[in-house]
């Protein structure tokens, strides 16, 4: 996945050298099934299928292609997982990152291959077709995966006190041994001046996903994001900087960033009421200073 990851638990030096070994095969399995990078990983073979030809799905690909049709619906498709052929055309994907701004009409072709429509989920049977030529791409959701898949793992060991991060993205259960929770600061970028106090939240069986602008394609003196609009075909340009998310799973919380970003600040605070999720938005509007939004629920976590 291109980052780093850490686990904290308490528990004995057994318990470590088995982990040492779990967790990285638990990692693997998502490489494995998700990765558009791997040739020959589950997701990739999908991408090589011809249009209406089913593939049958290892049971955790299943659970996030389910997850991540339903956030695209519920989105109205600023969340949608065939964005592949956008997200490689832009310079973010297998192909490598790009030297100039794509082809406009390269751009329309990608876009109107991709919509998550297309696919269809055979949930009972565990299986995936899609009725276009769409590329699937669960970059905004699998690592949010991996976080829950390894959290899950370490509760199968009979670890119950564990924060697991892996780049950025944490689930925290139990606590730490002196009986205090697993503090962690809600993401602000460098150039938040306003002297506001930092925002630390105990994630006691929650996760944080935070999705940002950190990651960018120069063409010439524009900085276009690495978050595009699966509505447009392009990176937004709606003055998001940041959206962070709380959630028992640290999948759905990954989706849900990425659909805020898309979203921008209006529609994403209205959407993340209309679903009760524990956000905060940090945004730039007409390149005046970076104003913030937190939406009641995660008002009431930090009361």
């Amino acid at each position: 996945m291109g980052t780093t990851w850490s686990v904290k638990f308490v528990g004995s030096s057994a318990g470590k050298q088995t982990l040492q070994r779990m967790i990285p095969l638990a990692l693997d399995r998502v490489i494995a099934q998700m990765s558009p990078w791997e040739y020959n990983s589950d997701i990739s073979r999908f991408n090589r299928l011809p249009s209406n030809e089913w593939q049958t799905l290892p049971p955790e690909l299943d659970r996030v292609i389910n997850s991540a049709i339903r956030i695209a619906q519920e989105s109205n498709g600023a969340y949608d997982p065939t964005v592949g052929a956008l997200v490689d055309i832009w310079g973010f994907g297998p192909s490598g990152p790009r030297h100039a701004r794509p082809a406009a009409d390269a751009i329309a072709a990608c876009h109107r291959a991709c919509g998550w429509r297309q696919l269809e989920h055979d949930a009972g049977a565990r299986r995936l077709r899609r009725h276009n030529a769409g590329v699937i791409d669960l970059c905004g959701i699998a690592k949010g995966f991996a976080v829950d898949l390894v959290a899950d793992t370490l509760h199968e060991h009979g670890i119950h006190h564990a924060l697991v991060e892996i780049g950025g993205e944490l689930r925290g259960h139990g606590v730490k041994p002196d009986g205090s929770p697993w503090w962690v600061e809600i993401d602000r970028p460098d150039e938040d001046s306003s002297g506001a106090e930092p925002m630390l939240v105990a994630l006691h069986d929650l996760a944080i996903a935070t999705s940002g602008c950190e990651r960018s394609f120069v063409s010439g003196t524009r900085h276009f994001s690495h978050t595009l609009d699966p509505r447009t075909g392009w990176p937004i340009a709606n003055g998001m900087i940041t959206a962070t998310v709380l959630h028992r799973s640290c999948m759905e919380a990954d989706a849900y960033a990425t659909a805020l970003m898309v979203l921008g600040p209006d529609a994403a605070l209205d959407f993340a009421l209309a679903h009760d999720l524990a956000a905060v938005l940090l945004f730039q509007p007409d390149a005046g200073d970076i104003a913030e939004r937190t939406t009641p629920v995660l008002d009431a976590m930090l009361a």
